[in-house]
């Protein structure tokens, strides 16, 4: 079941906007370092027969104990000379810090930006190999920046979206440091899934733009759940990030539109399967919709539509262009679909026709729009569709995929994934698509 119709973009940006803001804790405590040595006893002379205490492994922690002004961005990083670590504990009234340890256990390093104006305690205790045993402290605290980016995402929490919907961002400040940020993008998804990052500036919504999108497109079904580890990533020289921003959202069923503005009539695919061919007609000389692989971005019923000579209130609209072009009935040109381009670059249908895809629409349906002689234009809605997939990869800043599942995700080498088996138009888009 389809479990919401199309907002405004607007709209759905505020919807998708999750925050987790961290506060900064109490004074900064200056704990001290034990270094696990046995104190000797003083006013007395060693006893010739006493053996010396074994000297435990040398520990470093940085930031180290008392700084202030630390770069979030830098994280944690503890190290063991002469032993191993055995554990590493970060407490904080801030995000909880995770890490990993190296190989042979002799380093530590946390796994995301530490947060901004945040106090930090670590403690640390290791191992040499004679059994003797060191435990040490350090407490800091990061830095307050003088500037900061935000971050929104498009999708709404828990709402339903079409199977070729990417994941938008949109980042209040111009992105430079790409690659850090990108690097601090995690994505969750119920069934296996391959994508990449694209990073897109300016954009029509923000000054850098951000996008998700699966090498194919989504099973249906598919949940996915979006943490952005954002706060403490340094965007821009001087520019952090100050919050953590997560959002899970869902994939419905699979509706595919594809239209021939040359033989004016669009198929319309559920769930892989032809249910519906219908007769249209699209733009007209002149005014000939846009070739290219489009998303359903919205819809209302009815939409006012303005233009030279006209101004309709048309019933069963739905959006998939920023200028304006919509699939919407058009009770006026019936005569002329199936048969002739009349229209002003909107895809006409009958009213009945109109009002089934209507209500099979939700944001991120695939429409594919071919046979015209006007190619589409990049930007003009979200046409990240437009794009093969090693076009896609070449937008990311590390020029990797992304291999996501239930455990969260990884980069990987492009090289390295299994083949790519899909078919358009049901399980991807084709190539050159937009020409």
């Amino acid at each position: 079941m389809r479990r919401i119709g199309l907002t405004g973009v607007a709209a759905v940006a505020a919807l998708g906007m999750a925050l987790a803001g961290c506060t900064s804790g109490g004074p900064l405590a200056t704990l001290p370092a034990a270094n696990g040595a046995s104190a000797s006893a003083t006013g007395a002379a060693a006893s010739p027969s006493a053996k010396p205490t074994p000297a435990g492994p040398a520990v470093t922690i940085t930031p180290g104990n008392g700084s202030r002004g630390a770069d979030p961005s830098k994280g944690i990083t503890v190290t063991a000379s002469g032993g191993t670590l055995k554990n590493v504990s970060v407490h904080t009234a801030g995000d909880p810090v995770t890490g990993s340890y190296s190989a042979g256990n002799t380093s530590w390093h946390s796994t995301w930006a530490l947060d901004v104006s945040q106090s930090y305690s670590v403690t640390v205790t290791a191992a040499a190999s004679n059994g003797s045993t060191v435990t040490k402290t350090a407490a800091f605290r990061t830095l307050t920046p003088a500037s900061t980016f935000t971050t929104e995402i498009l999708e709404g929490a828990g709402q339903s979206y079409g199977v070729g919907m990417p994941i938008i961002l949109y980042f209040s400040q111009r992105i430079t440091n790409r690659a850090a940020v990108e690097r601090a993008l995690q994505v969750s998804t119920s069934k296996p899934v391959i994508g990449s990052w694209y990073w897109d500036y300016p954009c029509n919504m923000a000054a850098t733009c951000a996008y998700f999108r699966p090498r194919d497109y989504w099973p249906a079904g598919t949940t996915v759940s979006f943490t952005g580890h954002l706060n403490g990533v340094e965007g821009a020289p001087g520019v952090y990030g100050h919050h953590t921003l997560t959002q899970t959202f869902g994939i419905g069923q699979s509706v595919i539109a594809v239209a021939s503005t040359r033989a004016h009539r669009t198929k319309i695919y559920v769930d892989g399967k032809l249910t519906y061919d219908w007769p249209i007609s699209s733009g007209k000389p002149g005014d000939d919709t846009p070739n290219g692989s489009y998303l359903t971005i919205e819809k209302a019923n009815p939409v006012e539509m303005k233009g030279p000579g006209y101004d309709l209130s048309v019933p069963w609209s739905v959006r998939f262009t920023f200028s304006g072009d919509y699939y919407h009935d058009a009770y006026w040109s019936v005569g002329e679909q199936g048969f002739e381009n009349v229209s002003h670059g909107c895809v006409n249908l009958a009213p009945a026709n109109a009002e089934t895809y209507y209500n099979l629409a939700v944001p991120g349906d695939p429409i594919t729009i071919g046979g015209s002689p006007r190619g589409g234009t990049w930007d003009n809605g979200w046409t990240m569709w437009f794009l093969s997939w090693s076009q896609y990869l070449k937008g990311s800043a590390l020029h990797e995929a992304v291999e996501a599942g239930p455990g969260g995700s990884t980069f990987v080498n492009p090289a390295t994934l299994p083949p790519d088996t899909a078919k358009a138009p049901l399980q991807t888009a084709a190539a050159n698509n937009s020409v």
